[in-house]
């Protein structure tokens, strides 16, 4: 699968390992930064992550900072981008199978690496259910 993954500094360890981990999965990576923990600005490392996903360059993407929620709040600016804030299993698997998210963002200071891999495995095995969802999604959409 083609992903493509971006964090600020603050979420930067964590891009590292997740990215790691999606490498040894055999996943198609693309890392658009950052490269290291210097402080920087969110948007400008999660503007351009999401902007591939809506073009169709990558099929999924992930993004990271310290909480997860400004960098959902930059990736849902891109028409076609549904980011999700996952923080457990559960809202993993609820932001694929009801809201069919192309984009999960996850806060390193909010949970152990253990949690976020367990996320990022749950959302990524997930599947669209459709149905009623589908009509909210595109509800969203014509917005």
């Amino acid at each position: 699968m083609k992903i493509a993954i971006g964090s600020d500094h603050a979420g930067f360890e964590y891009k590292e390992k997740i990215r790691e981990y999606l490498a040894r999965l055999e996943h198609d990576i693309r890392d658009f930064g950052t490269y290291d923990n210097n402080q920087d600005d969110y948007p400008d490392r999660i503007r351009p992550v999401a902007k591939a996903v809506a073009k169709g360059d990558y099929e999924l993407g992930i993004v990271l900072g310290g909480s997860g929620n400004g960098e959902a709040i930059v990736a849902n600016k891109i028409k076609g981008i549904r980011c999700a804030v996952c923080w457990n299993e559960f809202s993993a698997r609820l932001a694929k199978e009801h809201n069919n998210a192309n984009m999960i963002s996850l806060g390193q200071r909010m949970m152990p690496i253990e949690t976020v891999l367990v996320i990022v495995d749950t959302w990524l095995s997930a599947q669209f259910q459709g149905g009623r969802h589908l009509r909210r999604i595109q509800k969203i959409e014509e917005q």
